[in-house]
C-alpha cells in the first residue's frame, strides 16, 4: 500500500511536468532543470543510499556530454546512439575511477574521486576534439528513432521526460530490489554487512558504476538539450554544485534531487531577476549586482541547509510526517 501511494505522487508529478510547456513554462528551461535532477538522483544512489561521497562526479557528466557531442557532431551517428555512446562512457569512466577508489574509504575515497576528476579536467582542457576552453559548439540535435524530429524544443521536451522517468524508475527499482538493501546495509555499517558474506567492494563498484552511467546519460542528454558542452561540465564546482542540490533537497530521498535540482538550477537562471525586482522595491543598489553573486546565494543556502535542516526539504517533511502521524495514533 504504501508503495502504491508512492507511485500515485510520482505519476501526479510526472503528469504535472507533462502539462508544464502548455501552461507558459519554457521547454528549454524545464529541460535543463531534468538533466540536472538526473544527474543528482544518479549521485544521490551513491551518497545517500551506499554512503560513498564522490568530490568527482562532473567527470561523468562533462565526459559523456563531450563524447555525446563529438559522435553527433562529427560521426553523424543518430540521436539515440549518441545517447547511448554518452551512457556507456560514463560507465566506463565509472569503472576505472571507481576500480580504484573503492580501495580507500571515507576521506581518501572522495579525494581519489577529486584527483582523478581534476585530472580528466585537465585532459579535456588540452584535448584536440573538446574545443578547449570555447567548448564544443553546434551539436546538432537529429531525430529520434528517425521519426521524431528534435528541432523542435517541444519534441525534444518529451523525449527528455521521457529519459528522465525511465531513468527514474530504474532507480527506484534498484533502490528497492535485495541489491539495494545490500547497498543500504554497507551505508549503515560496512563490517556487518561483510561479515553477513557479502563482497562489499563489488556492490561498491557496481554501484558506483551504475551511478556513473546515469550522470552520463543526465550529460548526454544535457548535450542533446543545450546544443554545446563546455569546461564547466567537468569542472569540480559542477561536483560540489550536485551536492548541493541533494543536500538542499535530502540525501537518501527519491525526491529530494530533483527538488534540489530545481531550487538550485532555478536561482543560478533567477537569482539577477530576484535582485533587479529587489533593488527597485527597495532603492538599494546592492540588489541590481545580485546576479552576479550567484555562488555567494547558493553557499548561504548550504550553510542554512545544514544548521538548519540537515535532512534537507523532503527529509526534514517526511520526518515531521511520521512523526504526526505517531501522535495521532497515539
Amino acid at each position: 500500500m504504501r508503495l502504491s501511494k508512492e507511485f500515485v505522487v510520482y505519476l501526479a508529478l510526472f503528469a504535472i511536468v507533462a502539462i508544464l510547456p502548455f501552461v507558459g513554462a519554457y521547454p528549454v528551461f524545464v529541460m535543463k532543470v531534468m538533466c540536472f535532477a538526473l544527474f543528482a538522483c544518479a549521485f544521490n544512489l551513491l551518497i545517500g543510499f551506499t554512503g560513498l561521497l564522490s568530490f568527482g562526479h562532473a567527470a561523468f557528466l562533462g565526459g559523456a556530454a563531450y563524447a555525446t557531442g563529438h559522435a553527433l557532431k562529427f560521426w553523424g551517428v543518430s540521436t539515440e546512439v549518441g545517447l547511448l555512446i554518452g551512457l556507456f562512457s560514463g560507465a566506463a569512466l565509472g569503472f576505472v575511477m571507481g576500480a580504484l577508489a573503492i580501495r580507500r574509504s571515507g576521506i581518501y575515497f572522495s579525494m581519489i574521486t577529486l584527483a582523478l576528476a581534476q585530472m580528466l579536467f585537465f585532459f579535456f582542457l588540452q584535448a584536440p576534439f573538446t574545443g578547449g576552453e570555447d567548448g564544443l559548439q553546434s551539436v546538432p540535435r537529429g531525430r529520434f528513432l528517425g521519426l521524431v524530429d528534435l528541432s523542435s524544443d517541444l519534441s525534444l521536451y518529451y523525449v527528455v521526460l521521457g529519459i528522465f522517468v525511465l531513468s527514474f524508475l530504474l532507480i527506484y527499482r534498484t533502490v528497492h530490489s535485495p541489491f539495494g538493501q545490500v547497498l543500504k546495509a554497507i551505508r549503515e555499517n560496512e563490517p556487518r554487512a561483510m561479515s553477513l558474506g557479502y563482497d562489499t567492494a563489488r556492490f561498491k563498484l557496481l554501484a558506483f558504476v551504475l551511478s556513473a552511467a546515469l550522470a552520463g546519460l543526465a550529460g548526454a542528454t544535457k548535450t542533446l538539450v543545450l546544443g554545446f558542452a563546455t569546461l564547466t561540465d567537468a569542472h569540480w564546482s559542477t561536483s560540489g554544485l550536485v551536492i548541493l542540490m541533494v543536500l538542499v533537497g535530502g540525501m537518501g530521498t527519491m525526491l529530494g534531487p530533483i527538488l534540489g535540482a530545481f531550487i538550485i538550477v532555478a536561482l543560478e537562471n533567477k537569482v539577477g531577476d530576484i535582485g533587479m525586482f529587489l533593488g527597485r522595491l527597495t532603492g538599494i543598489d546592492w540588489f541590481n549586482g545580485l546576479g552576479e553573486s550567484v555562488t555567494v546565494v547558493t553557499g548561504l543556502i548550504f550553510v542554512v541547509c545544514v544548521m538548519a535542516f540537515r535532512r534537507g526539504i523532503v527529509g526534514e517533511f517526511n520526518e515531521w510526517w511520521t512523526h504526526r502521524r505517531a501522535t495521532a495514533g497515539a
